[in-house]
């Protein structure tokens, strides 16, 4: 499936979506086209302009205090696939919470890290302290773009100078 790059009226990536919906952003008027491929978009009926990125041409507000759901793969690729507290990438990853769940620990981003299967069962459930462990990176939520990185398998050299900017 062909993916096209959204992105606000302030030229900040949103999202990534079809081909299909982008065309019909574009025809309602709710956004136009800042990059095109060369090749047309064929119907039944006519030939149309191919979307690769395009812009709302209204701002959308988005909430910084809403925070995406964690996924065993955002996390990961948020940590570079690798262990954070050994950096280790060979083995089973797992998800572990820093502040264990049953010590008040909460699933959020600050509180998760990708954890190898043998640091995550040293660790237990324990705090850090008790474990004698370190991290070796402070868990933050991870930036928009990576998002748009795990919806688009192949990031398009087109699209590097848009994301590059967030």
């Amino acid at each position: 499936m062909q993916h096209v790059l959204v992105l606000n009226a302030s030229y900040e990536p949103l999202n990534v979506c079809s081909v299909r919906r982008a065309y019909v952003l574009v025809y309602k008027g709710k956004a136009e086209v800042v990059e095109r491929l060369e090749r047309p978009l064929r119907s039944a009926s006519g030939s149309f302009i191919w979307p690769h990125v395009i812009r709302l041409l209204h701002y959308v507000r988005v909430p910084r205090m809403i925070q995406r759901k964690i996924s065993r793969r955002a996390l990961f690729a948020r940590d570079g696939w690798r262990c954070a507290y050994c950096g280790s990438s060979s083995g089973r990853l797992t998800l572990d919470h820093v502040v264990p769940r049953s010590k008040g620990g909460e699933s959020v981003w600050e509180n998760v890290v990708t954890a190898c299967a043998p640091c995550n069962l040293r660790k237990g459930d324990r705090t850090l302290e008790q474990a004698g462990m370190q991290l070796r990176t402070v868990p933050r939520p991870p930036a928009p773009v990576l998002f748009i990185q795990l919806a688009a398998p192949r990031i398009p050299q087109r699209w590097t100078p848009y994301l590059a900017t967030a």
